[in-house]
């Protein structure tokens, strides 16, 4: 992986900043995508550059908001570099049952999920085709593909997102390009919060594992999907949940 370059987004925290944490680990230069400043955040990045040689520039933009991520995108193009890798991560959450949803919270949903990597890929796998080679990773989830009550917004923008990526899989396929997804299941993160303590106790349970993903273990499937130990893995939805 060492020089290579990738593009990470929703990369400021959760499994998005344990990405970029790993992928500097193994040599990789991104561009770290988010929605506004963090002091915290740069800290944090300039040691990351010093220990492991390698640059991390950040790049603002709003995943709903079509001119933001525009003027975001196009400033890594102007730098002229080649893009190796793209991790599609940033995404929100909700648990609601239909009755208590508005249509409006669902729409603001998929575009945040759904519209907004559609568009973010058109883009970046435009350059992908004129290298000949890429890999585009989509953060999906298990509840695109378990069906629950209260995820009906929230399971169908990734349920999207997985058919989305076989499809671009047969179409990029052939051009050099790999696309994968990764469906976890419940991992500790900032979006468990929306749980109480006895919901988080029952999807312990649910896992054959007895207990909850954690963010490294996520980022390491995308590690290994990045790299070419995977280069024969092409339209694979890997499901990282413990054995639900």
């Amino acid at each position: 992986m060492k020089g290579k370059n990738i593009i990470i987004t929703g990369a400021n925290r959760g499994i998005g900043k344990v990405l970029v944490e790993m992928f500097a680990k193994a040599g990789t230069n991104i561009w770290a995508c988010m929605r506004k400043e963090s002091e915290s955040f740069i800290m944090w990045k300039t040691e990351l550059e010093r220990v492991h040689n390698v640059w991390i520039k950040l790049v603002y933009f709003d995943m709903t908001d079509d001119e933001s991520l525009n003027i975001g995108i196009k400033k890594i193009f102007d730098e002229n570099l080649k893009i190796d890798i793209l991790i599609n991560n940033a995404g929100i959450s909700t648990v609601r049952l239909l009755s208590q949803t508005k249509i409006e919270d669902v729409k603001v949903l998929f575009d945040t999920n759904y519209f907004s990597m559609l568009n973010i890929i058109q883009k970046i796998s435009k350059k992908m085709v004129r290298q000949k080679s890429g890999v585009i990773i989509n953060m999906g989830s298990i509840a695109g593909i378990e069906p629950q009550p209260g995820k009906i917004a929230y399971g169908s923008s990734k349920a999207a997102v997985l058919f989305m990526t076989q499809c671009l899989a047969k179409e990029l396929g052939p051009l050099g390009i790999r696309v994968n997804a990764i469906a976890p299941g419940p991992i500790e993160t900032e979006m468990i919060q929306q749980y109480n303590t006895e919901q988080l106790k029952q999807l312990s349970v649910e896992s054959s594992l007895r207990r909850l993903g954690k963010t490294e273990e996520i980022a390491q499937v995308a590690l290994f999907l990045a790299s070419e130990r995977a280069s024969y893995i092409n339209g694979a939805i890997i499901k990282v949940d413990g054995g639900r």
